[in-house]
């Protein structure tokens, strides 16, 4: 990410120093530069000759791995800093990590800025999508450079001034939660399309092209088309039925979740894409439960169902756009809410502009959310948008059936379900938290309030009861 980042800003006419604690590494990056056009690289193996190669005010992008490590490479680097000069963190770090080092070397002077790169290595170098956060005076320290080096999309570049503090890390930790939630959407449709409609990975394939043409052009799209044809070269058929299921994961996701669950935002969608990972982990306990319950008698079931395939085809590509709805819908959500706890001010239509490029969840769809927006600044929710709300209803009879089907055959979808579940939840003026509240009311005093009289209420259930 690194080394392509360096390249990507020295192509773009800006010259630059690059260091790492591995000499080779700096090598490597100099010779890259040569062969790709004699690109302004210039390499250097000591810290302090590094720093003090860059012109003042500097402005230095470090890229390691978040935690203790970053801590480490400030230490290095701020020994030779002089006041002024600005640390620009672009790795996936916690926000709260961010606003600590800001504070931290806001005492000697130097300005910080934590700034999410989504895009991969191949974003990094041809141009990705750049969320910093931090003090305005830094962002405009690097502001032409970045402007030129992130991805261009037909209304300007992938990148904005996000907000002060952590706003940068957390939007890219929340862009990387909806990204957790659209690949589980996705690996359901593949799920439900190869499992009980037994479509090959060539159909597949075509499936996929065909809808990345349409309302689910994406990125995640177009790879998965691309990855339902490549053939195994160490053996017969396609490699994809050959990679281990089992998924990694660097911890993003897990902090969106906790992040939710803090400022009480529904997010079930990226919640079971966590948890779908988790249980991914245990392959293991999974051959093993297989056997369990298949000497216990439990039948596959699959292979009696008869289908319409096409039928099934289009209500899946139904049901994973209107799943996808929701999983955005939480996630900006999530954003929203927590703008309101730290007064960041993020402009969500903003954020979804600068996503349409270059980062992993760049969808033609994004342009719709920022209408939605642009529309509405105060929407309370992409469901009720009144574009989102229409296409939601004309495909909610096939999301049902699609879900219905999965569950009566025994294939799990935990992103599509829990996003009908959602809908549905949201959609209802009436639900029965009032027993819930009455319940806890019951055991704990907890009171409760009435729908025809105001103020709060506490009942003797027990009592009550007993007289009856």
């Amino acid at each position: 990410m690194g080394q392509n980042l360096a390249l990507n800003i020295a192509e773009k006419g800006f010259p630059i120093s690059v260091y790492n604690r591995s000499s080779s590494k700096v090598d490597e990056t100099v010779d890259r530069a040569k062969q790709e056009g004699d690109l302004p690289v210039r390499g250097y193996h000591d810290p302090k000759e590094f720093v003090l190669s860059i012109q003042r005010p500097r402005a230095i992008i470090i890229l390691v791995k978040a935690g203790a490590p970053v801590d480490q490479t400030i230490a290095t680097l701020s020994q030779y800093l002089e006041p002024g000069d600005c640390i620009i963190d672009g790795g996936n770090e916690w926000y709260e990590n961010t606003e600590r080092r800001a504070a931290a070397v806001k005492e000697k002077g130097l300005l910080y800025l934590g700034m999410g790169v989504s895009g991969g290595e191949d974003g990094a170098r041809n141009g990705p999508s750049l969320m910093p956060g931090g003090t305005r005076q830094a962002y405009e320290y690097i502001e032409d450079i970045v402007k030129k080096v992130a991805a261009q999309v037909n209304d300007g570049p992938c990148v904005t001034y996000v907000g002060d503090g952590g706003a940068g890390n957390f939007v890219k930790m929340v862009h990387n939660g909806i990204e957790y939630g659209d690949m589980q959407l996705i690996a359901e449709a593949y799920d439900v399309l190869k499992s009980v409609g037994r479509l090959t990975n060539q159909e597949l394939h075509e499936i996929f092209t065909k809808w990345n043409k349409g309302e689910l052009e994406s990125f995640l799209i177009e790879i998965t088309s691309e990855i339902f044809a490549v053939k195994d070269d160490k053996g017969e058929g396609e490699l994809v039925d050959k990679v281990l299921d089992k998924t990694g994961m660097k911890g993003t996701g897990k902090w969106t979740v906790q992040q939710a669950a803090e400022l009480s935002i529904a997010a079930p969608t990226i919640e079971a894409s966590l948890d779908s990972r988790f249980l991914s982990g245990l392959k293991e306990e999974r051959v093993a439960a297989a056997s369990v319950f298949g000497e216990a008698g439990l039948k596959d079931i699959l292979t009696t169902h008869h289908l319409d395939k096409q039928q099934l085809v289009d209500d899946v590509r139904k049901a994973l756009y209107a799943s996808k709805i929701c999983s955005y819908a939480q996630g900006m959500n999530l954003l929203r809410a927590k703008s309101i706890e730290k007064n960041w001010n993020l402009n969500l239509g903003e954020l979804a502009r600068i996503w349409k490029g270059g980062c992993i969840i760049r969808a033609i769809f994004l342009d719709r959310i920022k209408s939605a927006y642009d529309r509405n600044p105060a929407l309370a929710s992409l469901l009720v948008d009144p574009e989102f709300a229409s296409e939601i209803v004309e495909r909610q009879a096939a999301w049902r059936r699609v879900v219905s089907l999965a569950i009566s055959v025994g294939v799990s979808t935990p992103g599509m379900s829990a996003s009908l579940a959602y809908f549905d939840t949201y959609r209802r003026a009436r639900l029965p938290a009032n027993l819930l509240q009455a319940q806890r009311d019951y055991f704990g005093a907890h009171t409760y309030e009435r729908i025809d009289l105001p103020g709060s209420f506490h009942t003797e259930w027990h009592k009550l009861a007993t007289k009856k």
